[in-house]
């Protein structure tokens, strides 16, 4: 009983790649031949000087010109003219202009700056932290010099000559914590700079 299984089985996987073959066959052989397809012969541009159109068959369908609207009336009012301006609020009045500016900015005193206290000790610390800092972020920076640097070194540069700067300023006002602060992140901007050259 399994012979015949066996051979049942053989003969439908035969019978249907045979099926899938002639299929394939008759698909190609109705659908042609992409290059020897019949194209429609374009009509030349002569012939349509004498083709005219076509006359409506149905005379008996009329357009109506008459407008269906012509003795409605509207009651309403016009719009008001456009010279007319109607003011909910008084005008502001104009105020000339002049160089005000730049009299705000000189006539404002600069706000104070609020730093913390520190002892003696955490005062020196700083400094020395400071100073250590600067030091490290000017010989990084000083190591860039004259050498080309891509858009990316540069912006880092400039960020380490704006912290330096921003440290020093600080250290003259005595605001040693700020002063620190500023000379530790030009440490380590000029480190990542130092290390992608």
């Amino acid at each position: 009983m399994t012979a015949t299984t066996q051979l049942c089985h053989r003969w439908l996987h035969h019978f249907a790649r045979l099926t899938a073959t002639i299929c394939c066959a008759a698909a190609l052989f109705v659908s042609g031949c992409a290059t020897h397809r019949v194209k429609a012969k374009p009509l030349p541009w002569s012939t349509f000087a004498y083709t005219r159109p076509l006359s409506p068959t149905n005379p008996a369908m009329q357009i109506e010109t008459e407008d269906p609207l012509q003795d409605v009336a509207l009651d309403v009012e016009p719009p008001p003219s456009p010279l007319v301006v109607i003011r909910s609020a008084p005008a502001r009045p104009r105020v000339p202009v002049n160089n005000s500016a730049q009299t705000d900015t000189a006539s404002k005193p600069e706000l104070p700056q609020i730093a913390p206290q520190l002892s003696a000790a955490e005062t020196i610390a700083a400094k020395q932290q400071m100073t250590q800092s600067l030091s490290i972020a000017e010989r990084n920076i000083g190591s860039a010099e004259g050498k080309q640097l891509n858009p990316t070194q540069q912006d880092l540069a400039s960020k380490v000559r704006s912290f330096v700067a921003e440290a020093r300023d600080a250290a003259n006002g005595g605001d040693w914590t700020r002063a620190r602060n500023a000379a530790k992140k030009a440490e380590v901007l000029s480190q990542e700079l130092a290390g992608s050259l």
